[in-house]
């Protein structure tokens, strides 16, 4: 059989299968999604004007800044403060991602948004720009170009908290000076399986052991991948319910992350791969001891265990641990109440510090 017709026996049934047992299963499964509480969260329809930064490499990211606006007084970010908090999402996700963390700050406190390199509208890498490293790279870009005065807070979700702790280790001056705060949710610093990173987007019988010579293998016939995640959206949509949520979320949720997910490339998959495997870096969290840092868990996340968090917390001295019970490695979706409020803490703790500097 060919590559095109392995990648598709493999892909079409094993992740969906792999979770649920047969096919009839993914099937039951998916009725039982479309059957939750409906939601009409709109989604991707947090705006503001777009901006184009040119990474150092030639690389356009999309940026869109909300500014502060009418703030209530007392919110975080609204006694006078010049406060910038700039969000940075993860792996196969888009800006988007931040939806109730946008809704619930607009106006309130001034808000860098940013899709990565080679996610959402941002332009495509090459595999040589596909890095942690890079990606830190970036960030310290969008630092100096969009947040020019003033202190930031970073807020990280899943690889873009490896992104901050990669941006400590390349400016650690930054941190206690121009970095007055930082949150990170559902991420690591270092000793990640990778396969379980890429376990939404993968069959489930290749993962584990031999996934990085699987993903080199798929990469070469990436539009071939593609074509049959699309086709196999029932399969998608339970391995999302499983691996992005811990508990049963409302349909427009699982909706709104396989849609990020199907939109990205197999190809930019494959490219980031190696820097996930690779990742090591706990050496350069101390850094972060120098401001109020805030570490956010799901208890029930399948990507990046809780393991990872308490292991920062450790090290981290004086940081906040907020573990969500039960919550999956989406937990700025599924528990978003829980994690605004702890993001509320950050903020007034960061305002704090650099009113008082």
């Amino acid at each position: 059989m060919n590559l095109a017709g392995r990648v598709i026996g493999a892909v079409a049934g094993a992740v969906g299968v792999a979770v649920v047992g047969t096919t009839a299963g993914v099937v039951r499964q998916g009725r039982v999604i479309g059957r939750r509480v409906e939601d009409s969260t709109p989604f991707g329809s947090l705006r503001s004007s777009p901006l184009t930064l040119i990474a150092d490499d030639g690389v356009p990211l999309h940026v869109e800044v909300d500014e502060v606006g009418d703030a209530p007084r007392g919110a975080p970010g609204s006694e006078g403060s010049d406060l910038t908090v700039v969000f940075v999402h993860g792996f196969a996700l888009n800006m988007d991602c931040w939806h109730f963390q946008r809704a619930a700050y607009r106006g309130l406190v001034r808000a860098v948004y940013y899709d990565q390199r080679s996610h959402g509208r941002s332009g495509r890498s090459g595999r040589e720009g596909s890095t942690i490293e890079q990606l830190a790279l970036d960030l310290a870009h969008v630092l100096m170009t969009m947040v020019p005065d003033g202190p930031v807070v970073l807020v990280g979700h899943s690889m873009g908290g490896m992104t901050i702790v990669a941006l400590a280790d390349q400016h650690p001056e930054l941190f206690g000076e121009k970095v007055v705060g930082v949150v990170l949710v559902s991420t690591t610093a270092g000793g990640l399986d990778p396969s379980r990173m890429l376990l939404p987007m993968l069959p489930a019988r290749l993962s584990g052991g031999v996934a990085g010579r699987t993903v080199s293998t798929l990469a070469i016939g990436h539009r071939v991948v593609d074509g049959v995640r699309r086709l196999g959206a029932s399969f998608a949509q339970v391995a999302t319910d499983v691996f992005a949520f811990g508990g049963a979320v409302p349909a427009a949720y699982v909706d709104f992350v396989d849609e990020m997910l199907a939109a990205t490339p197999f190809e930019v998959v494959a490219q980031f791969f190696p820097s996930f495997k690779g990742l090591d870096k706990f050496h350069a969290v101390e850094v972060l001891s120098r401001v109020p840092t805030a570490i956010i868990a799901g208890t029930g996340d399948r990507l990046t265990s809780v393991g990872h968090s308490r292991k920062l917390h450790q090290r981290i001295a004086g940081s906040t641990l907020l573990e969500c019970e039960d919550a999956g490695h989406m937990v700025i979706l599924e528990r978003h109440g829980q994690v605004n409020a702890a993001l509320d803490q950050l903020l007034t703790a960061a305002v704090d510090r650099s009113t008082s500097t």
